[in-house]
């Protein structure tokens, strides 16, 4: 840029709202990078100043399309935390509804652990005890459970900011430590 000068930014006040074309190709282009739920796009379409008709038709213009469905999103977002990064079910929960997530729609899938396996579905967790063991394995990156009860504690900590309850918390650390005593006696032993 000559002089460099930055070209000057055309505030969302200046700009003509968006007809239902220029809103669709809004919506797909934010629909681009991942799934959105109909919140996140009815967001979106009021930030590019769209009259809430033309926000409304596109947004059922898109659920004919299936492209926005909270149900599919909410699975693809426990999914993708299974996989990446394993959550409890209540932080999951409060991902969803930070992201617009009605309730109904969590509720009604409260019950389903794994719903379908993906391709690859080896490791992924299908229940809240084997997600907090997988992020325990996680964050201990192969070490052994530690023996001092401070550690131990700070271990605990970590479950439960990750979401999970404090039950599947002791379930998980005391099935660790009996993992690393009996792993222990084999060493001893032979």
């Amino acid at each position: 840029m000559a002089g460099g000068r930055r070209p000057r930014r055309i505030d969302a006040a200046e700009r003509p709202a968006p007809d239902p074309d220029a809103a669709m190709e809004i919506a797909a282009h934010f629909l681009g990078t991942r799934p959105r739920t109909r919140r996140e796009l009815e967001l979106r379409l009021r930030r590019a100043g769209a009259a809430d008709a033309v926000i409304g038709a596109t947004l059922m213009r898109l659920e004919g399309l299936g492209l926005v469905d909270d149900v599919a999103f909410a699975r693809w977002w426990a999914e993708q935390r299974d996989r990446h990064a394993p959550r409890g079910r209540r932080l999951v929960e409060a991902e969803l509804r930070q992201r617009g997530v009605p309730r109904e729609v969590m509720e009604s899938l409260r019950g389903e652990e794994v719903v379908e396996p993906a391709l690859d579905a080896d490791a992924l967790p299908g229940s809240e005890s084997e997600r907090a063991a997988m992020a325990l394995g996680r964050h201990l990156r192969g070490r052994p459970i530690p023996d001092d009860p401070k550690a131990v504690q700070r271990l605990g900590a970590f479950l439960m900011r990750r979401g999970f309850d404090p039950e599947t918390v002791r379930a998980t650390l005391g099935a660790a430590g009996r993992r690393r005593a009996d792993e222990a006696d084999e060493a001893d032993g032979a």
